[in-house]
């Protein structure tokens, strides 16, 4: 997989997904619909497990970033098409399964794998947007890809996704899987694109400043997803369900990792969460998703960054729209501005 961690550009910190000191006991934080018995102990059900077994946990420093020590116990693999983590093999039992040859270092430490096909190697980096383009921005807005809101701001249409800029100021698509570490980064709202998770604030808000665009305040976010008529859901007042991406029956770290047991939530960055199906919808394929301006997905999908400064993400994703709030309303508060995981995404705002 690649190092988010060794371009040059504007460095952030890439935080950790699972920092036990980016959480608090906030119920909404990305763990929606997982039996209670997936969480530790004395943590509320909602938030994000930080896991407790040695071993268990990833060793890396960099966030999403296999660890560089002489074993690599606690980095990601993969083995025979499985995605997996290389620990030790007396760790790896019930659900999972050890295999050898796939990790540095000695023979006690193997490739735990689930003992199940999933068709995703998170050593394989997808590109599902090549080829995709912005649309023109719509209603006055000056930039691509945007809505104008009332006569106050623009907003993207559709959840962002990343183009790479390279030297020279040559672009090209961005995983949509991966954390980008330290690249210098351009957002695009582009329809049918895969929007990118993975990603902490600080990278949004310099991905949206490279567009010429900047992250949506909290309150142009609600405006924008409430519409001018103040409503709870994007598309009325009355929850209906399915018809933003809002309800995944599993969470998805349970299917990769065939488990519920609390580990698995020390390795929410996996680049295969984001791409099991039904999962992660493309921009625009959820039609009645749609404010009544135009804006699509703000219910649902990926959560979306705002720019407060203390880290709100809102609108829900797609295991759970309910937990901190219906619809419009959700607010995760639970996390910094340097925290991501498969959930976290965003969109950009314009003054015009």
């Amino acid at each position: 997989m690649i190092d988010p961690g060794d371009d040059a550009g504007t460095t952030f910190d890439a935080g950790t997904p699972s920092d036990a000191g980016m959480m608090n006991t906030d119920a909404g934080s990305d763990d929606a619909g997982v039996d209670a018995g997936a969480v530790d102990a004395g943590v509320d059900s909602g938030v994000e497990d930080a896991g407790v077994d040695a071993g268990l946990i990833d060793a890396g420093t960099d966030a999403g970033t296999p660890d560089a020590g002489p074993t690599d116990a606690g980095s990601f693999c993969s083995a025979n098409g499985l995605p997996g983590t290389c620990m030790q093999v007396t760790d790896c039992y019930g659900t999972r399964q050890p295999i050898a040859g796939f990790c540095p270092g000695p023979s006690n430490i193997q490739c735990c794998t689930p003992r199940y096909a999933v068709a995703c190697d998170p050593n394989v980096v997808q590109q599902p947007n090549a080829g995709l383009n912005q649309l023109p921005s719509d209603g006055g807005c000056v930039l691509p890809g945007m809505v104008r809101i009332g006569a106050a701001f623009c907003i993207d249409q559709y959840e962002g996704s990343l183009l790479e800029v390279l030297d020279g100021g040559v672009t090209q698509p961005w995983s949509p899987y991966i954390n980008p570490g330290t690249r210098v980064l351009r957002a695009q709202s582009t329809p049918n694109a895969v929007p990118q998770g993975y990603i902490t604030q600080l990278q949004a808000g310099a991905a949206c400043s490279g567009a010429g665009k900047r992250l949506c305040t909290d309150a142009e976010w609600l405006r924008a997803c409430r519409g001018p008529n103040s409503r709870t859901y994007p598309y009325g007042n009355t929850r209906m369900n399915g018809v933003c991406n809002d309800a995944r029956s599993q969470h998805p770290a349970v299917e990769l990792y065939g488990t519920n047991a609390s580990w698995i939530y020390s390795h929410i960055d996996s680049p295969c969460l984001n791409q099991l199906q039904p999962g992660l919808d493309r921009n625009g394929t959820n039609s009645g998703c749609i404010t009544e301006e135009g804006v699509f997905d703000m219910m649902g999908n990926l959560h979306e960054w705002t720019a407060d400064p203390n880290g709100t993400f809102r609108g829900g994703f797609y295991v759970d729209t309910v937990i901190n709030g219906n619809g419009c309303l959700y607010a995760t508060t639970a996390h910094t501005v340097t925290h991501w995981d498969y959930s976290t995404g965003f969109r950009c705002c314009s003054d015009n």
